[in-house]
């Protein structure tokens, strides 16, 4: 059994990317194991295997964006307005940022999306083993059209050019609620400044961005919706 690190950042994503952990039948055989890493504030138990991004250890850009996460939980925090609403991890893998934010919140339906179906089925498993019921695991055409989200958390798959993470992005960020927000890691030196410049060009219309945080050579970009959240 490993315990979490963060690694080296260039090596972590040259591996993941030589996988082909964007697609939905990685090649890998399916070997699977256990990971410890800590989450929500605590020391949980996560299932891994090849083919899947990161399934060595926790990666760096999620390493950054998950004390924001945990930070948006806290009861004076602008997210909780939003209450019990779904929220969104969008490019889940094998599962972190899903895992905690059911973790904090153990009620609240959390969606979490992914085109690998063996990420899928890992977080699955382990949402299960720790008992976290509301956390839905689907495919990007399995989500219903007409859920709307609180919040969607993010480490998004770069790799896969910026004309499709462009698409991406205009996919999903119009289903946040009036008032709602996305949060985005992007590792700076693959182009977190530039696609900062698109959003705030209007790149997804009715938003505003903003930088919520730098740290480690990652940006965390906050999306706000427009409108007002729901009382």
């Amino acid at each position: 059994m490993a315990e979490d690190s963060t690694g080296d950042v260039a090596g972590d994503a040259a591996a993941g990317a030589g996988q082909h952990y964007f697609t939905a039948q990685p090649a890998a055989p399916d070997e699977r194991r256990r990971l410890r890493v800590h989450l929500a504030g605590r020391s949980v138990e996560v299932e891994t295997a090849r083919g899947v991004f990161s399934a060595e250890r926790l990666d760096p850009g999620t390493a950054v964006l998950l004390p924001h996460l945990d930070a948006a939980h806290e009861e004076d925090a602008p997210d909780e307005a939003q209450g019990d609403a779904p929220v969104l991890d969008l490019g889940c893998g094998w599962g972190p940022v899903a895992l905690s934010l059911a973790l904090h919140r153990p009620q609240r339906p959390v969606w979490a999306v992914d085109v690998n179906e063996r990420a899928l089925d890992l977080l699955r498993s382990t949402a299960a083993r720790l008992g976290l019921d509301a956390v839905h695991c689907a495919l990007p055409d399995d989500v219903p059209a007409e859920v709307r989200f609180a919040s969607i958390w993010s480490n998004p798959p770069i790799r896969i050019g910026k004309a499709e993470l462009h698409a991406l992005l205009q996919r999903w960020l119009p289903r946040l609620r009036p008032g709602g927000a996305a949060h985005l890691v992007v590792q700076r030196n693959l182009g977190a400044d530039s696609l900062h410049r698109w959003l705030a060009e209007g790149g997804v219309p009715g938003t505003v961005v903003e930088r919520e945080g730098s740290s480690k050579g990652f940006r965390v970009l906050r999306v706000t919706a427009s409108g007002t959240a729901p009382g």
